[in-house]
């Protein structure tokens, strides 16, 4: 392409230009621009004005051609080339203005060479270079370039600092070579860059790096180049990566706000690209135009004679004649002084820019940001930007506060359609972002997280997702959520202090009650116990039976009273027989007392140790009865993570992006590295996307799937209905929840003084409190009223004395049974034996009692034993009924009542 510019008085330039169309469009749009404004600086009598003529055929990579255009040039009378070059051009293009002495105007990268007649447009960016990466003391670090004049220009001094820089020439990596280098380099753990490529490559290289994931935190990158601006660094402020870089042109610059305001009043139609802000590049050749410009016009004012007539020169001479007036016009050049777009222009006398300043910008999360200046003199200073300062930045501002749907910290309101903003919401985060911005004053806004994830970075593109996300690329300014506080995120965001603290625990399905057995009543005390009761019944029954029967206080006889008849008392002399004693001893432990107690003082030793044993006893049981009865116990298959780790039959899992699954993946405890293990293979997936996918995964499992999350949720979960969910084990670890804030935040400080605040007032506890327990469904009890049914008592409880009570009844019944047929059956056959002696008796009796007498009936009242000796008793009167032979055989039953004792007093025979 040629591009040439023809000043009126005869003065003409040469414009070649080695660029892509698109770099040349905006050149040409620049010099049209500048065409038409007839800049000030121009005399009055000079008139610039531009023509264009391109030819495809020309590429300054091809020296012949390169040689044959110069020298075209040369002989239509210009007086100075401006053009571009590459490494491959550059000593070419340089030799043949030097030997023609034709001064070159170039925006393109400065040479090390000293050559006469070149002016370079484009100051040196080493020094500032070598400023910044002093300032970040990098002392290892990766360069890429794309020419040798980075390699030799910007490292010629790495070797004095000690530094270990791996210089890497990427001019013939294509996109797969890009990304095969920086899977290389970051095996190798390399994290900072500079990056010294032309435009076109460069832009390619940053697609690459987005393409692997390399623009997140935790990578540095320095462009060396001077417009820090003019790059596409969208993808990189959203990654998280650090980036810095130069800045040529000030757009702060009056001079460049004016023509800026005057370019995008152009028609795009005629100037395409108007609507953007032109490169650096082309402010460069702006600058240029106007350096001959201001040449021009000093030579006219000093009269010089600079007309090509009679002595132009010819290039194709042997050797080349040159051009007489060139040094004149060459010194000219060199002496310019001027105010330009890329700030103060002036050259030494190997024609490079001195005296420059180039502001030195940082990617933030807001976009680039002035950190400083360079100049050769000062070299780089640093500056606090003012517009920064926590009182401006907070002032008529928004902040986006960025959570998570998840109860009971952030929830919809039942009738949140009838709210706008944040008054849709309601839960523990948002009465605390409420509290927050009340200290610090400020204006929020809530953003619920879209992916509805916490925050992970992925393993392959590096990528954070999640509410970590949005605070990383600059998506939101605060999280306010139940967002654990880890190592790998405080890498790239900040905490605040902990405003809950919590740990992973294990919730799992409620397993069903466990009905009370029959005899649950026996459960207070152990079956050991019972079984040494029953042994030391026994064992003081026959004690206090062998203390009686040795010691002579127990034996006692009782004589018939003074005036009455009838044989001695047939009472046994000792009252503690065996059936007594053991009478005696289970009427004292069932607290019941009985009719005969120990005389004897061993007797009464034995009965006083005996109860001193049964209030011990019964009281122990008394206490733990109630406990026992109205509590029903729950038998959990999992009590802790060691039981998950040992069995197959539960599955178990955690969320899929979270701090509990990073905190499985990275233990090297043994058990949580087997049960990561399971998780990461096991089939179907046992990740959840969200905590209420895995409650849910848990009420439907019956009890096959054990869901590991953060124990504040799983105590709240527990708190609502329907209940059927509960925490075992105690927590795996301990943590904290905290708030957090995008790295070097000024929101930092405000928040976590807030925060502590809250904490001092007791604040925080009263939050936790209105959430998780005042408004829970479920009661302490996990469920029902909190005390009625808590105390109340089932059938099921007391079943077991009811059947005890109904099987005594029986049995009682069933030994009454077999004691009467056993008695009738003896007094059957003694009867059988005494009948021919009733016979013979029957014959001696008086007339009155023979057998054809009325007999008594049952209801009779009772007779004396003996009528025929009764008092009173004469021959006229008729006696009352004699007992008839049956009913004095049953009379006989008392002796069967003698062989367990009788009462004191009682008569030997009972008549019935």
């Amino acid at each position: 392409s040629l591009l040439s510019l023809t000043l009126s008085l005869s003065l003409s330039l040469s414009v070649s230009l080695g660029s892509s169309c698109r770099d040349l469009n905006g050149l040409v749009n620049y010099l049209q621009c500048v065409s038409n404004s007839r800049p000030p600086s121009l005399s009055p009598y000079l008139s610039l004005s531009l023509s264009l003529s391109l030819s495809r055929t020309l590429s300054l990579f091809h020296l012949p051609s390169l040689f044959l255009t110069v020298c075209s040039q040369y002989s239509r009378g210009v007086f100075a080339i401006f053009g571009l070059y590459d490494k491959r051009s550059v000593h070419t293009l340089t030799s043949f203005c030097g030997a023609l002495h034709i001064s070159l105007i170039t925006p393109s990268f400065p040479t090390e060479g000293e050559s006469q007649f070149t002016l370079q447009l484009r100051p040196s960016i080493r020094g500032a270079l070598l400023s910044l990466l002093d300032h970040y003391d990098w002392n290892k670090f990766v360069f890429l370039y794309d020419t040798d004049r980075g390699k030799f220009s910007n490292l010629c001094k790495a070797g004095q600092n000690s530094w270990q820089v791996s210089a890497i020439c990427v001019e013939s990596f294509d996109d797969a070579a890009y990304r095969r280098l920086l899977e290389d380099l970051d095996r190798r753990q390399e994290k900072k860059f500079v990056i010294d490529l032309e435009a076109e490559r460069l832009t390619n290289m940053l697609e690459q790096i987005v393409s692997v994931g390399k623009h997140v935190k935790g990578y540095h990158y320095i462009m060396a180049n001077l417009g820090f601006k003019d790059i596409n660094l969208e993808r990189f402020m959203h990654g998280g990566a650090n980036v810095s870089g130069f800045q040529l042109v000030d757009f702060s610059n009056p001079m460049v706000i004016k023509l800026m305001q005057r370019w995008n009043k152009l028609d795009q139609r005629e100037y395409p690209g108007s609507d953007s802000p032109p490169k650096y590049t082309s402010a460069l050749t702006y600058d240029g135009v106007m350096v001959m410009a201001e040449a021009f016009r000093n030579l006219r004012r000093q009269k010089v004679d600079i007309s090509r007539r009679g002595n132009a020169g010819d290039c194709l001479a042997n050797p080349a004649a040159p051009w007489n007036q060139g040094i004149d016009m060459e010194r000219t050049l060199k002496q310019v002084r001027m105010q330009g777009l890329t700030g103060n222009v002036q050259f030494d006398h190997y024609g490079r820019r001195v005296n420059y300043t180039m502001d030195v910008f940082e990617l933030k999360n807001n976009g680039p940001r002035r950190m400083g200046y360079w100049t050769d003199s000062d070299k780089l200073v640093l500056i606090q930007n003012e517009a920064l300062l926590p009182n401006e930045i907070l002032e008529n501002r928004t902040v986006v506060v960025t959570t998570i749907m998840e109860g009971p910290y952030v929830m919809l309101k039942k009738n949140w359609e009838l709210y706008e903003g944040n008054d849709q919401y309601e839960g523990y985060c948002v009465d605390l972002a409420s509290e927050i911005a009340k200290h610090i004053g400020i204006k929020y806004k809530i953003a619920i997280v879209p992916d509805g994830k916490y925050g992970a970075r992925d393993p392959e593109t590096k990528i954070w997702n999640g509410m970590v996300g949005e605070l990383v690329y600059g998506k939101a300014e605060i999280a306010v959520a139940p967002l654990t506080i880890t190592l790998v995120r405080e890498e790239v965001i900040d905490f605040s202090k902990p405003f809950m603290s919590l740990g992973i625990s294990i919730m799992i399905k409620k397993p069903q009650k466990s009905k009370p057995g029959v005899f649950s009543f026996l459960d207070p005390l152990a079956y050991e116990i019972w079984m040494c009761i029953v042994f030391a019944y026994i064992g003081v029954s026959v004690v206090l039976f062998l203390v009686s029967r040795f010691s002579p206080y127990e034996w006692h006889t009782e004589e018939p009273e003074e005036g009455t008849d009838g044989p001695p008392s047939d009472q046994p002399p000792n009252e503690f027989g065996i059936f007594n004693s053991l009478w005696f001893s289970l009427g004292a432990f069932m607290q019941q007392g009985c009719d005969i107690s120990p005389r004897s003082l061993s007797g009464r030793i034995v009965g006083g140790v005996w109860w001193f044993f049964t209030l011990i006893i019964i009281s122990s049981y008394t206490a733990n009865l109630a406990a026992f009865l109205t509590v029903e116990r729950m038998v959990s298959p999992i009590e802790s993570a060691e039981d998950l780790a040992k069995q197959t039959d539960i599955a178990y899992g955690t969320l899929d992006s979270g701090s509990t699954k990073e905190f499985f993946r990275r233990s090297k405890i043994a058990v949580y590295e087997k049960m990561w293990g399971y998780m990461k293979s096991a089939e179907p997936t046992v990740f959840t996307k969200n905590t209420q996918e895995g409650v849910v995964r848990v009420r439907k499992s019956k009890g096959k799937y054990a869901f590991l999350l953060e124990s504040t949720m799983n105590e709240y979960t527990e708190q609502r209905k329907p209940c059927d969910t509960m925490k075992v084990g105690g927590n795996l670890d301990s943590k904290g929840y905290g708030v957090a804030t995008p790295k070097g935040s000024l929101l930092r400080s405000a928040v976590n003084l807030a925060v502590l605040k809250l904490n001092e007032q007791g604040l925080l506890d009263k939050l936790k409190n209105k959430w998780w327990y005042d408004k829970g469904e479920c009661g302490s009890g996990g469920g029902g009223s909190k005390v009625s049914l808590l105390q109340a008592l089932s059938l099921s409880n007391v079943a077991g004395v009811f059947y005890i009570l109904v099987g005594g009844l029986g049995l009682a019944m069933l030994v009454a049974l077999i004691e009467f047929c056993y008695k009738s059956r003896n007094e059957a056959k003694r009867m059988k034996v005494e009948a021919p002696m009733s016979e013979h008796h029957h014959h001696h009796l008086p007339h009155h009692l023979t057998p054809s007498s009325p007999r008594p009936s049952c209801s009779s009242p009772r007779t004396s034993p003996h009528p025929s000796h009764s008092p009173g008793y004469s021959p006229g009167h008729t006696p009352g009924p004699s007992p008839s032979p049956s009913t004095h055989n049953l009379a006989t039953y008392s002796e069967v009542f003698d062989g367990y004792g009788s009462d004191d007093g009682s008569d030997g025979d009972v008549m019935i």
